[in-house]
């Protein structure tokens, strides 16, 4: 089986690997040539775990290859898969331009019935939106091709990708069409020989699914969070509350760990779009509007926490940061939360010392000389007032406390992600303070 992935990024990269992995023949196109000819060679755009070797592998065995002319990618082609990006415009809505514009290409060059399947994440509609281009082109070159379409949107984590889809939950396919039905059965056989189910229901829906798993799991963060600050406020311990609530089958035990909000390329900008596509049918989501209020609130929380710590007066005081991307095991700064405490220590007079085991050449790309970067976890504690925990890298569980100490200017850690114990912290006589959880 032959299929033809476009774009190379976190979604389309990680399917094309995939699926070259079982044996089918993948070209994944993308416009940017030094990403390209780069991917060639084995060098990787993202960090995801696994996925530099299996490209490498692949690319090797012939089953994975890549190329910037679509065109030239769709002879005997079964199935292409749409893996652009949909950036969010100024009012939250999905961006869908290149979507429209790969649909348009696939029309316009397409030689054989083809099945074109949007793998990005889109707004309810967005299917009859790529068969209406399609159709367009092909109007436009006289042809009477054949094409279905389908919405196969991915549920993938960042730092688990390529886990996630060679033994996914689930997958589901959006389809109006028996053939395209078909098609989709095979191609995912591989991966529900084990009984990993696919799901099939109308496009409609399919894409609606993806929005609703994303904006449940936006929901389930922020209102811990909310409960989290709460805790604060009459003494209690979240930690405590999340293990209660969490035995609840009803409820589960995931995603309600406390933090300093979400970020990444997929809750920010799927919950926005949510939002948007409701008010534009004229009607509000008001829970989703007061998740992301909350979120956005969240991510201030720990210089809020460092403010009161200071008097009120962060002028000329400097601050150790460990983790700067929004998650572990992956370098993505997009909507990351640091971004935010980090301008707001520096608009109050502050230093940061940052360090973070992948995702430094990311943040330098983004904040420039604005902060000092630390090839050491140690070197950025010297001669810092305190220690700032924004990502629970696993080498940060275990530090050498009686260093951190020592290196500290003032023995005081702001943990976002509740990674230390509160008794320990106080027996090592630290200053310390997390999500939900304060020490008397």
């Amino acid at each position: 089986m032959k299929i033809t992935i476009v774009g190379t990024g976190y979604v389309g990269l990680v399917t094309g690997a995939c699926f070259a992995e079982v044996g089918i023949d993948v070209t994944c196109v993308d416009i940017d040539e030094k990403k390209i000819e780069n991917l060639k060679v084995g060098i990787i755009p993202i960090y995801e775990p696994g996925l530099e070797e299996m490209v490498e592998r692949n690319v090797k065995k012939g089953r994975l290859k890549f190329s910037t002319k679509l065109s030239e990618c769709l002879d005997g082609v079964s199935v292409v898969f749409g893996a652009v990006g949909t950036p969010p415009d100024e009012d939250g809505s999905a961006d869908l331009q290149y979507v429209l514009q790969v649909a348009t290409e696939v029309g316009t060059h397409m030689s054989d019935y083809l099945l074109m399947v949007t793998k990005s994440t889109v707004p309810v509609g967005t299917a009859e939106k790529v068969r209406t281009a399609m159709k367009e082109s092909l109007a436009k070159r006289g042809s009477d091709l054949k094409f279905d379409v389908a919405s196969n949107p991915e549920f993938l984590k960042e730092g688990a990708a390529v886990d996630d889809f060679l033994k996914p939950d689930r997958i589901v396919v959006g389809t109006d069409s028996e053939r395209a039905q078909k098609l989709m059965a095979k191609l995912y056989k591989p991966f529900t020989v084990s009984g990993h189910p696919v799901i099939f229901m109308d496009i409609v829906s399919s894409e609606m699914t993806k929005y609703t798993a994303n904006s449940m799991l936006a929901t389930k963060i922020s209102f811990m969070n909310d409960i989290a600050n709460l805790c604060e406020i009459v003494g209690a311990d979240v930690n405590a509350v999340r293990k209660g609530i969490g035995s609840d089958r009803r409820i589960g035990k995931y995603f309600i760990y406390p933090g300093t909000g979400y970020g990444g390329s997929c809750f920010p900008k799927d919950v926005k779009a949510l939002i948007k596509t409701s008010d534009n049918l004229g009607y509000s989501m008001e829970v989703l509007k007061s998740v992301e209020n909350v979120n956005e609130r969240q991510k201030s929380i720990l210089f809020g926490k460092a403010t009161k710590y200071f008097d009120g007066d962060l002028s000329g005081k400097t601050f150790a940061m460990w983790g700067l991307s929004f998650k572990p095991q992956t370098d993505d700064m997009r909507e990351a939360p640091s971004l935010v405490v980090i301008k707001k220590l520096i608009t109050a007079g502050a230093k940061v010392k940052a360090y973070d085991p992948v995702a430094m050449e990311e943040a330098k790309r983004i904040l420039g000389d604005s902060i000092e970067f630390h090839d050491d976890m140690y070197e950025a504690l010297i001669d810092s007032d305190g220690l700032i925990i924004m990502t629970e890298w696993p080498e940060f569980k275990f530090p050498t406390f009686n260093v951190v100490k020592k290196l500290l200017k003032k023995p005081v850690i702001f943990d976002g992600r509740n990674i230390y114990d509160v008794g320990e912290m106080k027996d090592y006589g630290f200053d310390y303070t997390g999500i939900g959880v304060e020490m008397t």
